[in-house]
Order: C-alpha cells, then structure tokens, then sequence
C-alpha cells in the first residue's frame, strides 16, 4: 500500500468508527436534505444548525414544497441561523430545481454548479455525499487537514488557492465510493480532532503521517488570523431588524425597526443592506416587510 493509500485507509477507518450520526448523513435524507444542511453550514456549527435543518426539511420534505412559498418564508424559517441571504438563495435553488429539473436535486455536477446560490463547494459537497461521486470537497476543516497533515503549516490561506484544488485532486482516491467517503473522513476529521485552535493530535489517526507535527508544530507565519467580532456590528443590527421583520404577521412600521438600535446611521445603514440584498421590502407607505416574491 503506498502512502497515499495508507493516508485514505487511516482517515476513513478512523471515520467508520467516530463519525457522528447526523441527519443529512442518513440516507432518507436524499439529496435535498443534503443540500439544505450544506447551506445551513456554512459558517454555522452544527448545534445551531440541527433544530432549522429538522424544521426545514419537516416543513419543505422536497425543492417543489420551498419553492411553492414565498422568499420571506425562507428568511423567516431561517431564524437566527445568520447569514440570512443563504435562506434567499436557496430559495432561488429550489424554485430553479422545481423548474428545470422536474423538482430532483440534479446529479450533474455541472447543472448543480448552475443553480443560483450553489457554488463550487456547494456543488461538489452534493454531488459527493449526495450521489456518491469523485469531487474534492474543500470546506475550511478539510483545507485545515490538508494544511496540516500534508503542506505542513498550521493554517490554510484565507481564500482557497489554485495549489490547494491542485492537492485536493492529487490526494483523491480513484474510486467514486471511496473518494465520496474521503470527503466527509477528511471534513470530520477536520471538525472533531484537527480544530482550528486546539487540535487533539493524540487522537488523530494520521498523527504519526502529519507534516505539521512532525515538523515540530511550528506557529503559522502569515497575517494573524482574527476571530469574527459580532457585538456592535452591521450584522449585529441587521440581525435585530430582521428578527423584529420575522416575527411580526404584516408589515412593520419604520417606528418600529427605529426602536432596534441607538445609533441612527449605523441602523439606516444596515437597513439599507438589508433592502439591497432583498432580504427586505419597503412599501409606498414607508412601511417594510420580509420579500414575497
């Protein structure tokens, strides 16, 4: 067995045994339950993710049910998931499936691609866990494992590289089954023991195989990687607007969405941002509403 192979057998071994039983990983889940927990993910842990994602998938079982509702429907499910043009583009994805794919979650990686809100991740994550097929799947923890375990520094860059996509490929295993299982080994391994901020090198099954390590751990050299701040943001406000929009029946006066935050440019501001997103509608009476279509 060569190292590559050795490499794959390590980390899916490892995958059988301590992978968590997730909802989108069963296979009742099919391929939309698939696309739906991709776009929750992204950059929102999974604890946050597991009571929408049941919701969701309770209330729109298939692309056709979402697409049948009104955008504002999506963004109000969507709660306090964050990131809410996420709830708007996949919105957009459903109704596109519904109408050029018979509402069946393409197996086509390049009609996946085309769908709006679905980028290359997303696209090669569905056709991977959803289908079973040979895609490198580059979310953060798996950049991270690739970072560690074969480059030999502590961190990814910032914005996904030519080289990365480059060693993705090359590290793929040759069989679709096995390269499908790869991705989500790699992206668990990446989640549970080889962490951002403290890895647990003693319970990784490819410690021993880790450029990183085995270079000494040496500290990451490039710009210093700053945590996400949230309290007293755009999005802080965006956020607060937007929850007084979900959970009203009708539309809100401006008074209302005025009384969300002190600071009267800073909240004109992300309202703005809201209504250019379309996350938001103003109506002719100076009143606003979550989209309807």
């Amino acid at each position: 067995m060569n190292a590559t192979a050795a490499l794959h057998a390590l980390v899916i071994d490892w995958f059988d045994e301590h992978a968590r039983d997730l909802p989108w990983r069963r296979p009742e889940a099919g391929a939309w339950g698939v696309m739906v927990s991709e776009f929750m993910l992204q950059q929102t842990p999974v604890a946050r993710v597991l009571p929408v994602y049941e919701q969701w998938l309770s209330r729109w079982p298939r692309p056709a049910d979402l697409a049948a509702e009104s955008p504002g429907e999506a963004v109000r499910a969507w709660g306090r998931l964050g990131y809410p043009r996420r709830a708007l583009r996949l919105h957009g994805a459903a109704v596109a499936i519904a109408e050029r794919h018979g509402g069946d979650v393409p197996r086509d990686h390049a009609k996946l691609l085309a769908l709006p809100g679905v980028g290359e991740y997303t696209a090669a994550a569905v056709a991977s866990f959803a289908y079973g097929q040979r895609h490198p799947v580059l979310d953060t923890n798996v950049r991270r494992v690739f970072a560690r375990a074969v480059t030999g520094t502590q961190y990814p860059p910032t914005a996904t590289t030519a080289a990365e996509r480059h060693l993705a490929r090359g590290l793929l295993p040759a069989d679709e089954p096995t390269a499908a299982r790869w991705a989500a080994s790699t992206m668990e391994l990446g989640a549970l023991v080889c962490t951002a901020r403290s890895p647990e090198c003693g319970r990784c099954p490819i410690a021993a195989r880790c450029a990183w390590r085995l270079a000494g751990s040496p500290a990451h050299q490039g710009p210093p990687r700053r945590g996400q701040t949230y309290v007293g943001t755009d999005r802080q406000v965006r956020g607060k607007l937007l929850a007084v929009l979900r959970e009203a029946t009708g539309p809100v006066p401006q008074q209302a969405l005025d009384a969300v935050w002190h600071e009267p440019l800073q909240r004109a501001r992300a309202l703005d941002g809201l209504v250019s997103d379309g996350l938001v509608e103003p109506l002719p009476d100076g009143r606003f509403r979550l989209p309807v279509g």
